[in-house]
């Protein structure tokens, strides 16, 4: 008992609570809190809008993200307070990055056939998509736990009190699902971004594995988010193309 007092008694403190709100520094920093979370988050946003494209409904989409964001939610409040010891647990990121590759592998992979005649029966496709939804939002959790890592970290590296580190992940989270909900809507609106995002699912995949300590190569986030704009506009030409050659 001592030890969960020790680790989670700062977020129940009303006075330290009031500092934080009260203090136009300590907004400062939760500014920079947010921004460090959504640019960490870029490929968890990329993963997230991916995963949510199996939901054939739109309705079970939004609501997977949603039921995602609570559960990030929790999460974010209990790794904040064990935040000291997150450094020794970089396995997590290895089982990450090969969660991803095979998240890639089996898109990627040969269909067998006669695959989209098993779900012809209504009853089947009933049990599938009920399931199919659960599957999804417990990847989105996983995602969320594996992506935390770094954002976590690196805001404890900016503050050691833990409500602000809480309030700037809390917003950071939240901008993260808009740009989730965002790359979502466009990938319905032009199909071959899907196939965009698993071969950025790819790098993100590699980029995880070699920031493990073992190897220790940080891909720069300028580099990546050099290749995920070159990435979207080559895209981008090859929808254009298409549409215009069934237009003429």
């Amino acid at each position: 008992m001592q030890l969960i007092s020790k680790l989670y008694g700062p977020f129940f403190d009303p006075h330290n609570w009031e500092t934080v709100v009260t203090s136009s520094s300590d907004w400062m920093i939760i500014l920079s809190l947010v921004m460090i979370e959504c640019l960490l988050s870029v490929d968890n946003a990329v993963v997230l809008a991916t995963q949510t494209q199996v939901l054939t409904n739109l309705k079970d989409r939004e609501k997977s993200l949603f039921y995602g964001l609570w559960g990030a939610y929790v999460f974010r409040f209990l790794v904040i307070g064990i935040g000291t010891y997150l450094i020794h647990i970089w396995e997590i990121k290895i089982i990450g990055a090969l969660y991803l590759l095979y998240m890639v592998y089996r898109y990627f992979a040969p269909k067998k056939k006669g695959a989209s005649q098993k779900i012809t029966s209504p009853k089947v496709k009933k049990e599938r998509h009920l399931s199919l939804f659960w599957s999804v939002v417990l990847q989105i959790e996983m995602m969320d736990i594996i992506f935390s890592v770094d954002s976590v970290l690196a805001s404890l590296a900016i503050s050691s009190n833990p409500v602000i580190v809480l309030i700037g992940g809390m917003i950071g989270i939240l901008c993260m699902r808009g740009i989730a909900e965002i790359i979502m809507n466009v990938m319905r609106k032009i199909p071959e971004l899907e196939t965009m995002a698993y071969v950025l699912i790819a790098i993100i995949g590699i980029k995880l594995f070699v920031s493990i300590p073992l190897i220790g190569w940080e891909v720069p986030s300028g580099i990546f988010a050099l290749i995920v704009v070159l990435a979207v506009l080559i895209t981008l030409a090859i929808h254009f193309y298409r549409v215009n050659r069934q237009t003429h």
